[in-house]
């Protein structure tokens, strides 16, 4: 039989008032007092009624997650990331999906917001003063996005991109393409911008393939394009669509990395399975999930009290077998 707040309060020789204050409301209860009631908690296993603890918190212990895609394993890997941090703080969380449509960004959060204490909304489409004119009761914390003063988490694109150039830089390559991601993708932006500034700066000839899908058939569509620019390396938005990309040169058969050197973004499972295995740009989705929690869940319990409320992660260019010196030009020898 699971044990009751009878029980924890017989242990710890209090009422059970007193244990119901320790393990809701610790800052009304003497630290010692606490202490006694925390451990014998613990001995008993005691778990306490999210929905009793509810009505005398305000809380529902409840988080919200809005992710673009969640066939997407960039997403799923930032959804387990973000389950174990609310699990460990004792929360929930509640998941949608908006398929890649901005318009519903907005719905489902005022939706949610009615069921969660906090709203963490990842990689959104929407634009700035649409976020902006989001009219919400609820805590949110974007992620994977910056807009305005709005509370974030965010990865450093820019320097990914950099370090994805100049590795291709040092095997030789001089011009190669860039298969973007989706107009409405902040972080394709980013990488756009970190992408330019380091080819200018390496006098790298970068040529810019359009928008696509952030999907396997986005890498597809774009291969017979990057074989025309005349590039002799590729940077895709992600790894879908280096995957994409790998499936469609090896149809045509054109050996990579030897003919077409492929660099893909975030380090999904599969880019390591791939073959040849994906060079890619590691970007922490796990750590992010769960240090967007932590900034969610500190704003929840203390507010904007002159903590940052941004907080930037590292990425790190993984080398593996899908990069190598570049082909030579008309005229020369390897």
């Amino acid at each position: 039989m699971a044990a009751t707040i009878r029980d924890v309060a017989h242990a710890a020789g209090v009422s059970q008032a007193t244990v119901s204050r320790a393990l809701s409301m610790p800052e009304l209860v003497r630290p010692t007092t606490r202490a006694r009631v925390e451990a014998a908690a613990r001995e008993l296993g005691y778990r306490p009624n999210r929905a009793a603890r509810g009505l005398i918190t305000g809380r529902t212990g409840n988080l919200g997650l809005i992710v673009p895609d969640l066939s997407n394993p960039f997403f799923a890997a930032v959804v387990k990331g973000v389950q174990a941090a609310a699990r460990a703080a004792d929360h929930s969380v509640f998941i949608a999906d908006t398929d890649e449509e901005a318009g519903v960004e907005a719905d489902l959060l005022r939706a949610l917001a009615k069921q969660v204490d906090g709203l963490i909304l990842c990689s959104p489409r929407a634009p700035d003063d649409e976020l902006a004119a989001v009219d919400s009761d609820s805590t949110i914390v974007l992620m994977n996005r910056r807009a305005g003063d709005r509370p974030s988490v965010t990865v450093d694109n820019a320097d990914g991109m950099r370090q994805a150039l100049e590795h291709l830089v040092a095997l030789g390559h001089r011009r190669v393409a860039f298969v973007a991601g989706p107009r409405t993708s902040w972080s394709n932006t980013q990488r756009e911008e970190g992408l330019h500034r380091s080819a200018e700066a390496g006098h790298v000839e970068l040529v810019h393939l359009g928008h696509f899908p952030p999907q396997f058939e986005g890498g597809v569509a774009a291969a017979d394009l990057a074989v025309a620019s005349g590039a002799t390396a590729v940077i895709a938005y992600n790894d879908l669509v280096a995957l994409g990309l790998l499936s469609r040169l090896g149809a045509r058969g054109i050996p990579v990395p030897s003919a077409m050197s492929v660099v893909g973004c975030d380090d999904i499972g599969m880019s390591a399975m791939s073959h040849p295995a994906l060079t890619t740009v590691s970007v922490p989705k796990r750590a992010a999930g769960r240090a967007t929690v932590g900034l969610l869940l500190s704003l929840l319990d203390a507010g904007a009290d002159g903590s940052p409320l941004h907080r930037e992660l590292p990425t790190q260019l993984i080398v593996r077998a899908t990069t190598e010196v570049a082909p030579p030009t008309k005229g020369t020898t390897r």
